[in-house]
């Protein structure tokens, strides 16, 4: 291909980045190699100063690694982009790589709670102040960011509960403050939503969601202009070592291949389901990013292509409702991971954001009611079934509540 970033996004997921060895092979080489031969002492040293340009050491880089990097660029419009090992090393990386001691970060208060920890928990650890926000509150973000800071963190649609943060208007305002802004961007994917061109500096993926898509391996991905992953990602994955390894890289290469198919699919679908829960007995409430209820739809459809793979719904009786709801899917499996071709429904308040405190959750709107279902690739009318006959457990006790 003489220029890849020409083609359509479809198309450079199957061919983006892409090296041959001299055998000429289809799919793409898988090298299982922890280093490097040299011709001679000569290019060893050449290789270490930076004159030459020879694959050194696959904490490093690899070739497997370097194709899907330049894969994920194409897809993201990024200049440069490292991989890691997990999607929180991408987000630790991205963080730690720019902060130092004394330095400030405002962050989303939504955020998936690993994300949370490492700012109200870590970052100070190392003397770096932090401050959250409601990420959908453009006055809290004009507040926060009337003072000087180094970086901003949020996550849109936020995890678990759909929220949206008008990416522009942030951006402005980081970079007035003379902050990066950091985005991740897993429940959009680089497909729905492209960060760097609303003015992120950063885009963090957890690629062992949809990238992967059917729960097979994990991985991590940091992508920004060339020189702030030269000058400063790259020393920090460098030296400490957040490296996939090349068999989750060829793993997620093979996932590219077919994740505009996959979120396409789940898309359309998540929409339907949202619209359904909204009428099933002893569902409060439902939330989706492009439903005419979210209270952020006009800003998600502006930022998005489609409103996501993921649905989150309230019922009504808190979590002993919930659990029994979880407990009577028959189709749909309990597990805290999302992007999968398989729908996967969790409860967040006890798991991926049990962590994070009951007070913080209640800033969030995550009451023991809520359940998120990351939407897969199953027949739709399969998911209602399922969906209704799991509700149906619980309509009895809905129907008594609402008559009181």
């Amino acid at each position: 291909m003489s220029n890849p970033s020409r083609l359509r996004p479809a198309t450079r997921l199957v061919h983006g980045g892409i090296i041959r060895s001299q055998h000429g092979e289809t799919a793409e080489a898988l090298y299982l190699t922890s280093g490097y031969v040299y011709d001679n002492a000569e290019q060893a040293e050449g290789t270490f100063a930076g004159t030459v340009d020879h694959y050194q050491y696959s904490r490093f880089a690899n070739p497997t690694i370097s194709m899907l990097e330049e894969r994920l660029c194409l897809i993201e419009g990024a200049e440069a982009c490292r991989t890691t090992a997990t999607g929180m090393a991408a987000v630790n990386a991205a963080m730690l790589a720019h902060l130092k001691a004394g330095d400030r970060v405002v962050a989303s208060r939504a955020l998936f709670g690993s994300c949370h920890w490492i700012v109200s928990t870590l970052l100070p650890k190392f003397g770096i102040r932090t401050e959250f926000v409601d990420g959908s509150d453009l006055a809290q973000w004009h507040r926060a960011l009337a003072a000087p800071a180094n970086l901003v963190l949020l996550e849109t649609p936020s995890n678990p509960m759909l929220e949206i943060v008008d990416l522009e208007a942030v951006a402005a305002l980081a970079h007035n403050a003379g902050a990066i802004v950091v985005v991740d961007n897993v429940f959009a994917t680089p497909l729905l939503q492209q960060p760097l061109q609303m003015g992120a500096d950063v885009v963090v993926y957890s690629c062992t969601k949809h990238i992967d898509g059917q729960g097979r391996v994990l991985g991590g991905a940091v992508l920004s202009n060339r020189k702030w992953i030269a000058d400063t990602l790259q020393p920090f994955i460098r030296n400490t070592g957040p490296a996939i390894s090349p068999f989750n890289a060829w793993v997620l290469l093979k996932g590219l291949e077919t994740l505009a198919l996959r979120v396409d699919a789940c898309c359309r679908v998540a929409a339907s389901i949202a619209d359904f829960l909204a009428d099933q007995p002893g569902v409060t409430r439902v939330w989706y990013p492009t439903r005419a209820d979210h209270p952020q739809r006009a800003l998600a459809m502006r930022q998005m292509t489609a409103g996501g793979t993921v649905v989150t719904f309230e019922v009504a009786g808190g979590k002993e409702a919930a659990f029994a709801v979880m407990n009577a899917f028959r189709l749909i499996a309990v597990s805290n991971n999302l992007g999968d071709s398989k729908s996967l429904a969790t409860h967040p308040a006890t798991t991926t954001h049990m962590r994070i405190g009951v007070e913080e959750r209640a800033k969030l709107g995550i009451t023991d009611g809520v359940v998120r279902v990351s939407i897969g690739l199953e027949d739709p009318d399969d998911l209602k079934d399922d969906l209704a006959q799991a509700l149906a457990t619980i309509a009895p006790t809905a129907r008594a509540r609402a008559a009181e």
